[in-house]
């Protein structure tokens, strides 16, 4: 678990230094940037979301196993 979260922290760290790079790096108008930033930023957000749902249900799924086999022990 933590090496997920460690994993998680560089990979959203790695994506903002990425997206301030092109920021200044790239040739496009202000507002043409602050769009695409935007865009981007609610790309991550969506990713975020859906691996959010995943681990969720993936947990769920084992906190059931988990009570079903307490269940069968009783």
């Amino acid at each position: 678990m933590r090496n997920i979260l460690a994993f998680m922290a560089g990979a959203m760290s790695g994506a903002i230094v990425g997206a301030v790079a092109a920021l200044f790096l790239a040739p496009m108008s202000g507002g043409e940037i602050r769009e695409q930033a935007r865009k981007r930023f609610d790309e991550i957000v969506e990713e975020g979301k859906k691996a959010a749902d995943e681990r969720r249900a993936e947990l769920e799924k084992q906190l059931r196993a988990m009570q079903h086999r307490d269940e069968q022990a009783s």
